[in-house]
C-alpha cells in the first residue's frame, strides 16, 4: 500500500514556485489600483477650468501641486520595481530542472517504443559492456539499465511499470513544502520562532489595535464623535443661534484642537500674531470665559475663520492654519445641520424640550456658503464675481441700474451691462461673463401625492405626504441667450397691444424667477378674453374732402356687418334649439345617458390604468435609485478664496415659516448634475384645515442663488376604519344558491361514478 511522505523544499524549487505566485497576486492589482492615472487627462481637464477657474485659490493650489508631487513618481518606481522581481522569478522558474518526470524504461535503453525484445537484448549487453562497474562505467547508470531491461523483459515488472510508472510497484507519494530547509533547521529554530512571536504577537496585535482605536473616534462621515456631542449639547442648550454665537460653536471643535487631531497645529508665533488680527477684526467676544470658547486653540480657529470671511491678509504661517481651519468647516457645519435635524426629530416624538428653530439649521446653511466664497453675511452676492470690489458697488446700486443681485445683472441688457462695468476693462468684462455664465441657474418643479392611497390627491389628517421635486440645472449663459432673444416689440405693436397688455406687464417676471401668482392670473384672463369674440374695432375717421360721408359709408358697411352676423347666430341657435327640441323623446334620452355613463366609466378606467403606469414608473425610479450609486462629482464651484476643489451641491427640505419649524429633514442633493428628482416624506398635520409651507433650495457653495417655492396643504379629515366591508357581507339567497351548486355537483359526480361502473 502506498503511503505519504512529507519532505522540505531542499534544492529551493517548491519555494520559487510559492515565491513567484505570491509576487504576482501583490504586483498584478495593485498595478490596477496604485498605477497613476493618465495625468495628461487631469491637466486637460485642469486646462479646460482655466478661463473661468483660473483665478481661484484651490486651482493655484492644484498647479502648484501637480508640478511639485514626487508621489506618482515613487508609485511608478516601485510597481516596476515589482515587476521586475515578479519576471525575474517566472525567468527562474522556467529555467529549473524537472524533478518529477515519468519513468520511460525505453529512454534510458535509447530504444523507440514498441522495440522487439531481441533488440532490447542486444542493447541491454552492449551497454552493460559500456557501464558495468567491473568494465569501468557508473554503478547508478548500470542500475537504471538493469531496472529498465527488468521492465520490458519481466512480466511482473512490465505490469508494474504500466499500471503504477514504476517497476518496483506503487511507492511513497511524495509532498514537498513550499519553504527552504534551513527554516526549520534544529539551529535555526530559536531565531524563526523569535521572529514568527514578533510578527504574529507584537506587530499584527498594535496594528489592529492602533487602527481601530483611531477609527471608533470618528462617525461615518469622519467627524470627532466628540465633536458631534459638542454640537448637539449647545443645540440643545441654544436653539435659537445667531451667526456669532454659531461661529463660535463651529470653532470650538475638537478637529481644531491639536491634542485630538494631529494635523492642528499651536505655534509659539500664534501668541503675537493673533492678538493682532484680533485688534484688526474688532470684537470678536475674547473676553468670554465659557469653555471651550476660551481655549486657545478655539480663539485661533475663530480669528482664522473671521479673517477669511473678511478676506483679510495674514501671514505665511498662518495661511497654512487657516486653510485647514476652512477646509474643514463645510463638513463640520454638515455635521452641525444633521444634529440639528436629530435634535428636532426626538422633539417631535417625544417632547420635553424645544427643537432648535429653523433659524438656526439656515444659518449653518447660509455660514457654509460664506465660508467657501469668503464672504461676510452682509456683503453683496456681486463680490463672488472677480475684479469685484467694494468700491465697484456703487455703480451697480445706482438708481438708473439698481442691481443687487446675480440675478438682476443677468436680466440687464448687454448695452446696459457693459454700461454699467465700465471701469471693468473689455479683458477683465469677458471674464467676469465667463464666470457669471458658468454659475447655476435651478428650475425646480413640485408634486404634491400622498403615495399608495385610493385617492393620491386628497391629504388626510395624519398621512403620509410625498412631496416629489424635480430639479433641473442650467447655466446663467442660458439666460444671456434667452435675453437676446427676447427682443422689443415695434411702436405699432405696442400701440395695439397697449390695453391688452397693460396688467400683464405689471406682473411680468424676470427670466430666471419663477412665475408668480399674478403672472398665472394674467394668463387665464388672457385665455378668457381670446375665448370671447372680438367686437370690430371702429375705424379711425379720416379728414377727406367729404369726410363726413366717407365716415358714414364705412359705419354703414360696419353696422351691416354685424347684421349678417348676428342672422346667421340665430338661424344656428334655431336649429340647435329644433334639435334639442327632437331629442326630447324618452328613447333618445335614455340612449344619451347610456352613452354619457359608457363614456364616464371608459375615463375612470383609463385614468386607473395611468395611476397605475405611474405608480410603476415611481416604483423602478426608487430601485433604480437604490442600485445606482452616482457620483458626488457635479460640477465645480468658482470660489476665489477657497482652499480645495468644492462640489455644487444644494440642501432641499420643507419649512413652516410662520412657526420656523422645519417640516422635513433637509435633503442634501450630491448627485445634480442635469436633472435630479427628490422625494421629500413628511406626516401631514393632525388637524383639518389649510397649511402653508415653503420648499426651500438652498446652495452650499454659492450666495443668492436659494429659492423658495410656496407649497399648498389642504388637510381632510380621514375616512372612518369600516368594521365589515361590504364585499364580506354575502346576503342568505346567495349562501342557499351556493350550497344548492354545491350539492348539485355532487350528485352529479355521483351518477358519472355509477355509469362507469
Amino acid at each position: 500500500m502506498a503511503g505519504q511522505q512529507f519532505q522540505y523544499d531542499d534544492s529551493g524549487n517548491t519555494f520559487f514556485y510559492f515565491l513567484t505566485s505570491f509576487v504576482g497576486l501583490i504586483v498584478i492589482p495593485a498595478t490596477y489600483y496604485i498605477w497613476p492615472r493618465d495625468q495628461n487627462a487631469e491637466q486637460l481637464r485642469l486646462k479646460s477650468l482655466r478661463r473661468v477657474h483660473g483665478r481661484c485659490l484651490w486651482y493655484r493650489l492644484r498647479l502648484m501641486k501637480s508640478q511639485q508631487s514626487i508621489v506618482p513618481t515613487l508609485k511608478k518606481a516601485a510597481l516596476l520595481f515589482g515587476w521586475a522581481v515578479f519576471l525575474l522569478l517566472a525567468y527562474k522558474v522556467s529555467k529549473l530542472d524537472r524533478e518529477y518526470q515519468e519513468y520511460n524504461p525505453y529512454e534510458v535503453l535509447n530504444l523507440d517504443p514498441g522495440a522487439s525484445l531481441s533488440e532490447i537484448k542486444k542493447q541491454y549487453r552492449v551497454l552493460s559492456l559500456k557501464f558495468h562497474p567491473d568494465k569501468g562505467g557508473d554503478e547508478a547508470t548500470f542500475m537504471r539499465i538493469a531496472k529498465a531491461y527488468a521492465a520490458l523483459t519481466n512480466e511482473q515488472s512490465r505490469q508494474n511499470w504500466e499500471m503504477y510508472g514504476n517497476p518496483d510497484g506503487p511507492g511513497a507519494t511524495s509532498f514537498g513544502i513550499a519553504l527552504p530547509a534551513w527554516i526549520v533547521d534544529q539551529k535555526n529554530s530559536m531565531l524563526v520562532l523569535l521572529v514568527y512571536g514578533l510578527a504574529f504577537m507584537v506587530i499584527l496585535p498594535v496594528v489592529v489595535g492602533t487602527w481601530w482605536y483611531r477609527s471608533i473616534r470618528y462617525s461615518g462621515d469622519q467627524i470627532l464623535i466628540n465633536t458631534t456631542q459638542l454640537f448637539m449639547h449647545f443645540m440643545y442648550k441654544t436653539p435659537n443661534m445667531n451667526m456669532k454665537r454659531l461661529a463660535m460653536v463651529l470653532t470650538a471643535a475638537f478637529e481644531f484642537d491639536p491634542r485630538s487631531n494631529k494635523e492642528a497645529t499651536i505655534r509659539p508665533t500664534d501668541n503675537i500674531e493673533v492678538p493682532q488680527l484680533i485688534r484688526e477684526l474688532g470684537n470678536i467676544n475674547v473676553k468670554k470665559k465659557e469653555p471651550p470658547f476660551c481655549y486657545p486653540y478655539s480663539l485661533k480657529a475663530r480669528v482664522l475663520v473671521l479673517a477669511h470671511l473678511a478676506r483679510m491678509d495674514v501671514s505665511e504661517e498662518l495661511e497654512e492654519d487657516q486653510r485647514f481651519v476652512v477646509r474643514k468647516s463645510p463638513a463640520l457645519l454638515q455635521e452641525m445641520i444633521n444634529v440639528g435635524c436629530q435634535l428636532t426629530m426626538m422633539a417631535n416624538s417625544r417632547g420635553g424640550f424645544h427643537a432648535p428653530r429653523l433659524v438656526t439649521i439656515e444659518n449653518c446653511m447660509k455660514l457654509t456658503q460664506m465660508c467657501v466664497q469668503g464672504l461676510q453675511e452682509s456683503k453683496s452676492p456681486l463680490l463672488q464675481l472677480p475684479h469685484f470690489e467694494e468700491e465697484h458697488l456703487r455703480y451697480c446700486i445706482s438708481k438708473k441700474y439698481k442691481v443687487r443681485s446675480l440675478q438682476d445683472l443677468v436680466s440687464l441688457k448687454d448695452s446696459d451691462r457693459r454700461s454699467m462695468l465700465r471701469f471693468l476693462g473689455e479683458e477683465k468684462y469677458d471674464e467676469v461673463m465667463s464666470v457669471l455664465g458658468s454659475f447655476p441657474h435651478i428650475n425646480m418643479d413640485t408634486k404634491l401625492q400622498v403615495l399608495d392611497d385610493e385617492d393620491s390627491n386628497n391629504i388626510t389628517a395624519g398621512s403620509i405626504v410625498t412631496v416629489t421635486v424635480t430639479l433641473t440645472r442650467k447655466r446663467m449663459v442660458d439666460m444671456f441667450e434667452k435675453e437676446q432673444e427676447s427682443t422689443p416689440c415695434t411702436g405699432e405693436e405696442v400701440a395695439t397691444t397697449e390695453e391688452a397688455q397693460g396688467d400683464s406687464s405689471k406682473a411680468k417676471t424676470k427670466v430666471w424667477q419663477n412665475k408668480s401668482k399674478g403672472a398665472k392670473k394674467t394668463a387665464k384672463s388672457k385665455k378668457k378674453k381670446l375665448m370671447k369674440k372680438k367686437p370690430t374695432p371702429a375705424p379711425a375717421k379720416t379728414k377727406q374732402a367729404n369726410g363726413n360721408v366717407a365716415g358714414n359709408e364705412v359705419v354703414a358697411a360696419t353696422s351691416a356687418a354685424v347684421k349678417e352676423e348676428e342672422d346667421e347666430a340665430s338661424d344656428k341657435g334655431s336649429e340647435s334649439d329644433e334639435g334639442e327640441a327632437n331629442k326630447d323623446s324618452p328613447s333618445e334620452r335614455d340612449e344619451d345617458s347610456d352613452k354619457q355613463s359608457d363614456t364616464e366609466v371608459d375615463e375612470m378606467a383609463g385614468d386607473d390604468e395611468e395611476e397605475w403606469e405611474a405608480l410603476q414608473q415611481s416604483i423602478q425610479r426608487r430601485e433604480r435609485a437604490l442600485l445606482e450609486t452616482k457620483s458626488k462629482v457635479t460640477h465645480p464651484v468658482y470660489s476665489l478664496y477657497f482652499p480645495e476643489e468644492k462640489q455644487e451641491w444644494w440642501w432641499l427640505y420643507i419649512a413652516d415659516r410662520r412657526d420656523q419649524t422645519l417640516v422635513s429633514v433637509p435633503y442634501h442633493v450630491c448627485t445634480l448634475q442635469d436633472t435630479e428628482e427628490v422625494e421629500l416624506k413628511f406626516p401631514a398635520p393632525s388637524k383639518t384645515g389649510n397649511y402653508q409651507y415653503s420648499v426651500i433650495l438652498r446652495s452650499d457653495s454659492y450666495l443668492g442663488l436659494d429659492q423658495i417655492k410656496p407649497l399648498k396643504l389642504e388637510v381632510h379629515e380621514a375616512k372612518a376604519m369600516l368594521d365589515n366591508h361590504p364585499q364580506w357581507d354575502i346576503p342568505d339567497t346567495e349562501e342557499e344558491d351556493e350550497e344548492q351548486e354545491d350539492s348539485d355537483g355532487i350528485e352529479e359526480s355521483e351518477d358519472d361514478d355509477e355509469d362507469n361502473d
